[in-house]
């Protein structure tokens, strides 16, 4: 039997596994949910979906409530993030020729020096012309972390580069087409570049932060209000299907099931490489290995750190001249913890103790303060080694 009919939006990228699973192992029938998933082409359409009411809600990029908050990108409603649906998952790539002028320079693709690989892109690049660059949407925490990274290792960004909105699914034939020089995309869309022998893998956004919020479950404020129980039932479903996630016995599946042509209709052999962190870097087949490149439960994975929130929002004013203190305080409310929590009080759930932590300040696995006394955070480093401190008020 059918529960209620709630609308979702995804894009199809690995990272939308939670929403598929929940609809496809039951732990959305288990809250009296039936999940009506709706693919989008873009991240502006999925959000457009979204604050007009044509899906109730939404895997969506950490940045997007963020930056609606702050009034930026004419979102047409405030959005609220009640959970985190994954960290890390992106990739960042080059052209073939990009590539070969890399390793001209010296530069090892080892893969896991967010650094090295920096100082050699700027090394490889043409002194004449901006890096062309394809993100998926221009408030992404693909963005705000190539405009940390190349910023950091010394190349203006986003003034030194040319940024190009491409979405997910079309960033293979961008490079292929020669229109971008390198990416920063969600898998498994890195993966397919390098499988069409379009371009190569540089580096997993991982290693510029260990631990970024990528995507968030999102719904429009308005709703948020007025429907309380849906809306605990749908993060509940939600965060269970993030935790069967987590074990490594569901890969395998998750894969097949993500790649059903009613979902992303791909080679579960090229979406297991996500999953499993074990990554074919170049057309010769070389491979990486990248423990945690994408998690959905472990090291509270889920929950909306507003200190995250916070992080972004000072990233989106530094780049669009609001005023910081303002935009983080702003921006926080975004993350809303308060229904994260309230959802999930009762269940099996263990929740931080607070709301907010620095950012940045974690280098090994670390047990915190919570309900039940069961929770590690895991190493949340910024490459450069610098950390976040929230706003106290």
């Amino acid at each position: 039997m059918k529960g209620e009919t709630l609308s979702v939006g995804y894009i199809g990228l690995t990272d939308a596994a939670p929403l598929i699973v929940a609809q496809e192992m039951g732990f959305a029938s288990e809250e009296g949910l039936d999940f009506d998933l709706n693919k989008a082409p873009s991240w502006s359409s999925l959000r457009d979906m979204l604050v007009f009411g044509r899906v109730e809600a939404a895997h969506m990029l950490s940045p997007v409530p963020v930056a609606s908050a702050l009034g930026l990108g004419g979102s047409g409603g405030p959005i609220s993030a009640v959970s985190v649906l994954s960290v890390n998952g992106n990739v960042i790539g080059v052209s073939n020729d990009l590539a070969q002028r890399l390793r001209d320079v010296g530069h090892d693709f080892a893969f896991n020096d967010a650094r090295s690989a920096g100082l050699a892109l700027i090394a490889a690049k043409n002194p004449d012309k901006p890096l062309r660059i394809g993100v998926p949407f221009p408030f992404s925490m693909h963005a705000e972390l190539l405009y940390y990274w190349l910023s950091a290792v010394g190349l203006p960004a986003p003034q030194g580069l040319l940024i190009r909105t491409i979405p997910p699914a079309l960033m293979a034939q961008a490079m292929a087409a020669g229109e971008i020089d390198a990416f920063c995309v969600g898998e498994p869309w890195g993966s397919i570049t390098v499988e069409n022998a379009a371009g190569e893998l540089l580096l997993p956004t991982r290693a510029i932060w260990a631990f970024a919020p990528e995507k968030v479950l999102a719904v429009r404020t308005d709703w948020a209000d007025a429907q309380s129980d849906l809306l605990g039932r749908l993060i509940r479903a939600v965060w269970r299907a993030g935790r069967w996630l987590s074990d490594p016995a569901s890969k395998t599946l998750t894969a097949e099931i993500l790649s059903a042509s009613t979902y992303l209709d791909l080679p579960s052999e090229v979406l297991d490489r996500a999953l499993s962190g074990r990554l074919i870097i170049n057309p010769r087949g070389d491979m990486r290995d990248v423990p945690g490149f994408v998690g959905f439960h472990k090291g509270t994975a889920t929950f909306p750190w507003r200190s995250q929130a916070e992080w972004i929002a000072r990233q989106l004013a530094a780049r669009t001249g609001l005023d910081r203190d303002e935009a983080m305080r702003a921006g926080r409310a975004a993350f809303r913890t308060d229904l994260h929590r309230a959802a999930l009080a009762g269940s099996e759930a263990d929740l931080p103790g607070a709301s907010m932590k620095i950012e940045g300040s974690i280098r090994t696995e670390t047990s915190i303060a919570s309900a039940a006394g069961h929770l590690s955070l895991l190493p949340d480093t910024f490459f450069d080694g610098r950390v976040f401190e929230p706003s106290a008020d």
